[in-house]
């Protein structure tokens, strides 16, 4: 798949989903807000594909100046770990929270609290992506290159700002995304009350995660920290056979991390069946508060 398909899919996909989002707004709950920030993440993205292709078009050169590529890499970035950061919402609030521990959020989880999230995750994103603004994107003076790293000249601490960047940015929402389903898994092993339509919608949003994850974020991470430790160690005058594996794999993985944009709708397409199935949601729930009662005033 080149940019050209990614730019066309994606742009269907999300205007697809974010039209059905907003049609269905007041039926969704408090998770329309992180799906809908999940969208323009990818927007973000997708509206800078047109002048990549041009780039790639024309052989690798860049035609828009430097601040402009800068831009461009910003904006991929902010996709990047913003995609992560409201997955790892979506994840935490959506389905830890609703299924772990019903009682103490029902109702105590406001559309406000779910944009003051949303405006921490913009925030802590921008945070993270722009110091990568401020690394050089060309070779010297040459500005028809745009790179997504920076030239051979800052490698080495680029590479220290990168390995935290990953641990911050992708480690850390990872552990929590895997933390909390493992615990919703347990919990939906355990308890007969849960209604099984509910226990194949959350196992099925936990498969498209592991999907996103598995398939985009992770062969990205590794193999960009791998591909900046080679150029490191290349520069120091040590050579392995292994570079030009860890090369390829590394471009490999930036087509597949570029596929989030693409993949993403599937969220929106989870949240559109919940419309279906929300009476189903709103029973359970009532089942629950009267186990909860019930269980409550046994143990008084």
């Amino acid at each position: 798949m080149n940019q050209t398909d990614l730019f066309i899919i994606g742009l269907v996909a999300n205007g697809w989903g974010l039209k059905s989002l907003l049609h269905n707004w007041n039926k969704l709950g408090n998770v329309n807000v992180f799906v809908l920030n999940l969208g323009l993440t990818d927007i973000l993205y997708l509206l800078t594909l047109p002048f990549l292709v041009v780039y790639y078009s024309m052989k690798s050169k860049w035609i828009f100046g430097e601040t402009f590529c800068r831009i461009t890499r910003f904006c991929f970035n902010v996709n990047l770990y913003g995609s992560i950061g409201f997955l790892t919402c979506i994840s935490v609030v959506y389905r830890y929270l609703a299924i772990v521990h019903p009682m103490r959020v029902m109702g105590r989880i406001t559309v406000t609290h779910s944009v003051m999230i949303s405006v921490t995750v913009w925030l802590l994103v921008s945070v993270q992506s722009l110091p990568d603004m401020f690394f050089s994107k060309t070779y010297g003076n040459n500005t028809e290159k745009c790179f997504d790293t920076t030239d051979e000249a800052h490698v080495e601490i680029y590479l220290k700002y990168t390995l935290g960047w990953t641990l911050t940015g992708f480690c850390i929402p990872l552990l929590i995304t895997l933390g909390c389903y493992g615990h919703v898994i347990v919990v939906l092993c355990s308890r007969n009350t849960i209604d099984k339509v509910l226990k194949q919608r959350s196992l099925k949003l936990m498969f498209i995660l592991i999907l996103l994850f598995s398939v985009c974020y992770i062969p990205y991470h590794v193999f960009r920290n791998l591909n900046l430790w080679s150029r490191v160690l290349t520069k120091q005058g040590i050579c392995h056979k292994w570079y030009d594996g860890v090369y390829i794999a590394r471009q490999i993985s930036r087509v597949l991390v570029c596929l989030n944009s693409a993949l993403n709708p599937l969220v929106y397409l989870h949240a559109h069946e919940n419309i279906q199935n929300k009476k189903r949601t709103t029973s359970l729930f009532d089942c629950l508060t009267v186990v909860y009662s019930t269980t409550k005033l046994k143990t008084h």
